[in-house]
């Protein structure tokens, strides 16, 4: 489980959602992220391309959802494969809203279609 803090990826995700994370799962470009920037910082960011690191490592270039908003690679280069954790699942929290149990026209909130 990860606790989003800030506001760098969104509409995608706000602070205070809880994200479900696969701890080694497989990252693929646009997918959500968990990962370790050098100086500690945890962080989700969406996984953008393959890129070198510095040091001639392979990594992965991550970049926020909202980018006037926080750090990402074009802040701090390439994330180093073993620094990127986990791989984003799903939000567990707060639930996304059924489409049944969407707003009607009227106003009210009822389970008509």
């Amino acid at each position: 489980m990860a606790r989003v803090r800030g506001d760098s990826m969104r509409p995608t995700l706000a602070p205070g959602d809880r994200l479900l994370v696969r701890y080694g799962g497989r990252v693929r470009p646009g997918r959500l992220v968990l990962a370790r920037f050098a100086d500690g910082t945890l962080a989700v960011k969406r996984a953008t391309e393959r890129r070198t690191t510095s040091t001639g490592h392979p990594g992965w270039w991550l970049t926020s959802d909202n980018p006037v908003v926080g750090v990402d690679s074009r802040h701090r280069g390439p994330v180093p494969d073993p620094d990127v954790l986990a791989v984003v699942l799903a939000r567990v929290w707060p639930r996304p809203r059924p489409w049944w149990a969407a707003p009607s026209d009227n106003g009210r909130r009822d389970l008509r279609t």
